[in-house]
C-alpha cells in the first residue's frame, strides 16, 4: 500500500499536543486501549497488552490519532515489559508536561503467566527532588 508507515522503532516524534484550554481546572484524562503490541525481545514473539494511561493537563493535551501512532511504532520493537512503560511514560511526560501521569500495562498470559507494569509522575514531586538534590 503506497505511504504505510514502516514501525521499526519506537517515535516520539509522532506525538502531537494540543493546547489545554481550561489550564488550572484539574481533570483526568484515560485512555484505554486493547491494541497495544510489542515483540519479546528474546523470542520475538508478540507481547499484547490492555494499555491505561492517565494524566491531569497542565497546559496541554496528547492528540490521540498521534497517540495511536505513536503506540504503533512499538509493534515490531523488541522491549521488556518494565522498559516499555518507563518509555511510554518517559515520552509523553516529555511531550505534554502533565501535572501528574500514570501508565499502566496489562500484558495477557503468556506461559501460564500474566504481568502488569505500571509508572508515574507527579510533576510537584519532582521539583521538590531537585530542591534536594542541589543542597
Amino acid at each position: 500500500m503506497k505511504n504505510m508507515p514502516v514501525f521499526d522503532k519506537v517515535d516520539p516524534s509522532l506525538l502531537e499536543i494540543m493546547p489545554y484550554r481550561y489550564v488550572g481546572k484539574n481533570i483526568n484524562v484515560c485512555i484505554e486501549t486493547e491494541e497495544f503490541t510489542c515483540l519479546c525481545p528474546w523470542t520475538g514473539l508478540p507481547d499484547y497488552a490492555y494499555l491505561i494511561i492517565n494524566y491531569t493537563p497542565a497546559k496541554s493535551v496528547v492528540e490521540l490519532k498521534s497517540l495511536k501512532m505513536y503506540l504503533q511504532s512499538f509493534r515490531m520493537v523488541g522491549m521488556v515489559h518494565e522498559s516499555v512503560v518507563n518509555k511510554i511514560l518517559e515520552d509523553l511526560v516529555k511531550a505534554v508536561k502533565p501535572e501528574n501521569m500514570s501508565v499502566e500495562l496489562e500484558f495477557a498470559v503468556r506461559g501460564g503467566i500474566t504481568t502488569t507494569v505500571s509508572a508515574q509522575y507527579h510533576r510537584k514531586a519532582d521539583k521538590r527532588e531537585k530542591v534536594k538534590g542541589k543542597r
